[in-house]
């Protein structure tokens, strides 16, 4: 399988369990692995065959601005439902960063990363 790989999407959202998150949101990274066959794409050159990875990108985007979830495994659910609605994508790996999570400790970042395909 081939790959196609969306990193460092940022928006703002609103998730979180705490109140602060909600109100006042913050910023969350996605990094987007796809997984299709290129070849009937490469061999006639052609968008439709393939992953229009700028329309991804804009629907990863509105997932992360939309709805407000709890967790991050959640929100890395909904981003997986979305890419494998394209009809090219049989598999896709999602990592949600949280860089500024309420953690009281230092720390570079929280991440949640997920696989799924279709069944």
């Amino acid at each position: 399988m081939d790959r196609v790989a969306l990193r460092g999407l940022r928006a703002r959202g609103h998730h979180g369990v705490l109140p602060k998150e909600r109100e006042e949101g913050q910023t969350f990274i996605v990094d987007l692995v796809l997984g299709l066959d290129t070849r009937p794409a490469a061999a006639d050159d052609d968008l439709t065959k393939t992953v229009h990875y700028g329309v991804v990108a804009e629907e990863v985007v509105a997932v992360v601005q939309g709805e407000p979830v709890n967790l991050i495994e959640t929100l890395a659910e909904r981003i997986a439902e979305v890419c494998l609605k394209h009809d090219a994508v049989r598999e896709v790996e999602v990592c949600v960063h949280k860089p500024d999570a309420p953690i009281t400790v230092p720390f570079d970042d929280v991440t949640v990363t997920i696989t799924r395909s279709r069944v």
